[in-house]
C-alpha cells in the first residue's frame, strides 16, 4: 500500500481547494514528472514532458517555498491575537494575511493548529455567519462550544450569539 500524503509536509490546498505538492514531498518523490508543479525543485514550470519547460529563477523558487511556509505560520499569528471572548472568521484572518480568497486554507490550517507552538484559540474562528463549522475538528463535537462558552461566548444552535457585537477585526489596528 502506498505512503498517504500527509497536510502541510507533502501537499496543501491551494484557493480553489486543489492539491498542491510540496517541493519537499517532490524531492522525496526523486523524479520530475514535466507536469510543472508549483514547487519543482528540479526547475521545470511548464507542463509537458520536461523538454520544453522552462527554468525558474532560483529568487522566484524561493519566494513561492516562503509563501508556502509561511501562510499556516501567518494564520496562526493572526489568530493568537484574538482576544478572549471574541472571534473572528476564516475570511477575516485571510484578508488580513493578504489572501481574501484563502478563507478554506484558513480551515486548513486551523484543522492542523493543535500541533502548533505557542497554541492557537482554533475555537474563536468561525464561518461568515458565526457557525461553528469547525466543531468537528475538536476532541469533542461540544468542545468548541465549551471553550467559547468558558470565556463568555453565548453559542445557541451552532451559532454563536451577538456574532456582529463579538466580531474581532484582525485588520483593524488598536
Amino acid at each position: 500500500m502506498p505512503d498517504l500524503l500527509v497536510i502541510g509536509t507533502d501537499w496543501y490546498p491551494d484557493p480553489d481547494g486543489r492539491m498542491v505538492l510540496t517541493e519537499q514531498y517532490l524531492l522525496r518523490r526523486g523524479y520530475c514528472c514535466g507536469n510543472g508543479c508549483r514547487h519543482c525543485p528540479y526547475g521545470m514550470t511548464g507542463p509537458g514532458d520536461g523538454k520544453n519547460a522552462k527554468l525558474v529563477t532560483s529568487s522566484m523558487k524561493e519566494d513561492k517555498d516562503q509563501d508556502q511556509a509561511s501562510f499556516f505560520e501567518a494564520v496562526f499569528r493572526i489568530a493568537r491575537q484574538i482576544p478572549k471572548g471574541r472571534v473572528t472568521t476564516y475570511g477575516a484572518i485571510a484578508e488580513s494575511a493578504g489572501t481574501r480568497l484563502s478563507a478554506r486554507m484558513v480551515g486548513w490550517a486551523m484543522n492542523s493548529s493543535h500541533r502548533s507552538r505557542p497554541p492557537v484559540p482554533a475555537h474563536r474562528v468561525v464561518n461568515r455567519n458565526g457557525m461553528l463549522t469547525g466543531k468537528n475538528h475538536f476532541g469533542t463535537p461540544t468542545l468548541m462550544q465549551e471553550l467559547l462558552e468558558q470565556e463568555g461566548v453565548r453559542v445557541k444552535n451552532d451559532t454563536v450569539v451577538d456574532f456582529r457585537k463579538l466580531f474581532w477585526d484582525p485588520s483593524v489596528k488598536g
